[in-house]
Order: structure tokens, then C-alpha cells, then sequence
């Protein structure tokens, strides 16, 4: 379970993309969800490789020495207070997907989330809004696509950002380009909410790390655990059920 929760985990305004990606996703849809949504479906395996070893590459270099320091130096009140802010401020974004997939009671929840966080727990440097029961409900425009019934598509990993799919990554490009966070606040306000969101990804790269290390580091095909980690997680989240015989994550590229 905490490798499910862990792999898994960056336009003017939202009619645009909004529409864009439902023509996209009136293309992708032709792909299907039998396939896709089941087992892997990977016929990009030499170029995500390639894209792999480079995000490797990345993190030995960077990303894990870099999440170190940030976890040595940084004392824990103020790491968490960076991560409640940028998850406060993934909210905005968690209510519009969640009415677009016809969730309300979820946009609703979101919702008043944000507002006493930001009020109450000062801009979302704090959390009051847990002792009112009102958990999270974390979601992208990805869960939004396969909601509307948008197919999986084939895997793939893009340098600096990781695993995806096709579906995930049109949901990541929405996400980005319709946040209402970064629409609203003018600069240099806007770059603060993107250093947040770092900052807080580093201390999970630095809390996570041995068991990261071990799927990067230690695994015999570190591709391989990576996908196949990934799309179980992702459909995890999604909801999607396991098939009767259990075949659901056999991995037919590894070796």
C-alpha cells in the first residue's frame, strides 16, 4: 500500500483547454479501455527507457541529494506547513474536477476545505479543516477523462516528470494550463504556489526514500517495477476493479 500511494504522486483561462482536451479525448476514446485498462500496454518500451534512464539519471544527480538537504535543514513545522500550502492550493483545481466528473458532493467538500484552510489556517500554512472531518478529495483532470469514459492508452514517461499514460498526460497538461490557482494570482505570487509544490515534493522524496531508492536503485529491471508499480496505483486510485483471475498486472514486456 505505501508504494501504491507513493508512485503514483505539474492558457489564459479554462475554456480553452477544457476544450481542447475533449477533442483529444473524443481521439483517444478510440482506443478503447479493454486493452489499455487492462495488463500493459506499452509499444513505446525503447523510447520510455531512454526517458527513464534520464529521470534516473535526474534523480541520482539532483532530485534525491537536493530532497536530503531539504530533509536535514528545513525543521519539520515549516515542511509541514509548506505541504499543507501546496496541497491548500491544489484544492481549486480538486473542485472543478470533481463537478466535471459530476462528483458534487466532493466539489462541495473541496470546497469548504479551501475556505477554512485558507481563513482559518492561514493561508493554508495549517490544516483546521481536518477537525471538521472535511478530508481531502484529491483528483486531475486524468480521473475526469476516465469518468468520461476516455480510454487509458498506452504508457509512457516523460523526462523530469515520470510514468503516465496517454490519458494522464493530457489530464497533466489541462491541469497546468487551466489551474485556477495560477490564473488568479497575478506574479510573483503565482511563483510562490509553484515553489510550494516543489518544496513539498521534496519532502516526500526525502520521507519516501529508502523505499524509493529500492524500486530506482535495487530492482533488477527498474523500468519495468516502475510501470508496472505505476499503472497499479493509478488504476488503484481510479477505482478500476481487479479482473476474477488476478491477471490484471502481469507484466508481458519484463523479461
Amino acid at each position: 500500500m505505501m508504494r501504491r500511494t507513493l508512485i503514483s504522486e505539474l492558457l489564459q483561462n479554462l475554456g480553452k483547454p477544457v476544450a481542447v482536451a475533449m477533442v483529444a479525448a473524443s481521439g483517444l476514446a478510440a482506443c478503447g479501455t479493454a486493452v489499455a485498462d487492462q495488463g500493459i500496454n506499452d509499444p513505446y518500451e525503447q523510447t520510455n527507457r531512454a526517458m527513464h534512464s534520464v529521470n534516473v539519471g535526474l534523480d541520482r544527480a539532483l532530485v534525491k541529494p537536493t530532497s536530503k538537504v531539504y530533509g536535514t535543514i528545513v525543521p519539520q513545522p515549516v515542511k509541514t506547513g509548506v505541504a499543507n500550502f501546496a496541497s491548500n492550493l491544489s484544492l481549486p483545481g480538486d473542485v472543478v474536477n470533481s463537478a466535471l466528473q459530476g462528483n458534487g458532493e466532493a466539489s462541495v467538500r473541496n470546497t469548504f476545505r479551501f475556505l477554512i484552510n485558507s481563513t482559518l489556517g492561514v493561508g493554508g500554512l495549517f490544516d483546521p479543516a481536518k477537525d471538521f472531518g472535511l478530508a481531502q478529495k484529491k483528483t486531475d483532470f486524468g480521473e475526469t477523462l476516465y469518468v468520461w469514459g476516455v480510454g487509458e492508452g498506452p504508457y509512457l514517461e516523460f523526462p523530469g516528470l515520470g510514468p503516465s499514460t496517454v490519458r494522464d498526460a493530457v489530464g497533466t497538461a489541462v491541469d497546468f494550463a487551466a489551474n485556477p490557482v495560477s490564473i488568479v494570482l497575478p506574479k510573483p505570487e503565482s511563483y510562490y504556489a509553484t515553489a510550494s509544490k516543489v518544496g513539498s515534493k521534496l519532502g516526500d522524496r526525502d520521507r519516501y526514500s529508502e523505499t524509493i531508492d529500492s524500486v530506482l536503485y535495487d530492482s533488477a529491471d527498474s523500468y519495468a517495477q516502475t510501470r508496472l508499480l505505476y499503472l497499479q496505483n493509478r488504476r488503484f486510485e481510479l477505482g478500476q476493479p481487479a479482473s476474477s483471475d488476478g491477471d490484471d498486472f502481469i507484466d508481458p514486456y519484463q523479461e
